[in-house]
């Protein structure tokens, strides 16, 4: 089994070694902003690059008892549809991930865990989006009452190995860090490392 690493590697950021020669903020809302920067890149290219600042995310792959895996469905106006996907959401100023994490789970589905670990870091766009997402792995689930934000309407279903797989390979399960995390957990972390059942 590979090793799950701890948070530091994760949230530690490697030096860029870009040279940021201007920088100008053009919005800043509460859930991201847009930056533009002219930049001289580490390979010497002088560019300007327009940015999407994000505090980066938490996404959670909340393993039952029966090794079952958790999911919420809930409407994505952005892709104009209904989206099965893990449990997701931003991480809030002064939180550390596994926080962010822990709270997620919470208001998405009531579950609680009692056991989270970071087992992949992620940049969902890295062309244009500063996000970093860290995927946890959530185990010693207990059920509990689930408490949307207002603007949130999720239906939660767990989802065997098998259902999950055929989901991907049909095309029924679209959202790109619920994919990657579902297979590199079946791929490297689940019990044996078999394929999923």
């Amino acid at each position: 089994m590979l090793p799950i690493p701890n948070e530091d590697p994760w949230l530690t950021k490697s030096p860029a070694g870009a040279k940021i020669l201007r920088s100008e903020t053009f919005y800043k809302g509460p859930i991201f902003g847009i930056r533009r920067d002219e930049v001289i890149e580490p390979s010497g290219v002088h560019a300007t690059r327009e940015v999407i600042t994000h505090p980066g995310s938490v996404v959670v792959l909340p393993v039952l008892p029966d090794g079952r895996i958790l999911m919420i469905r809930q409407y994505r106006h952005a892709a104009r549809q209904y989206l099965w996907e893990l449990v997701a959401g931003r991480i809030d100023a002064g939180e550390k991930p596994r926080q962010a994490a822990a709270r997620e789970l919470i208001e998405e589905t009531g579950y609680r865990a009692r056991k989270f670990r970071i087992f992949l870091g992620v940049f969902p766009t890295p062309g244009f989006l500063e996000e970093r997402m860290f995927i946890f792995l959530a185990e010693g689930l207990t059920a509990g009452v689930a408490a949307p934000e207002d603007d949130e309407k999720i239906v939660s279903r767990a989802f065997s190995g098998k259902q999950l797989e055929g989901m991907i390979r049909r095309g029924k399960l679209r959202d790109a860090k619920s994919i990657a995390g579902i297979l590199y957990y079946f791929r490297f972390l689940s019990p044996g490392k078999r394929s999923p059942r």
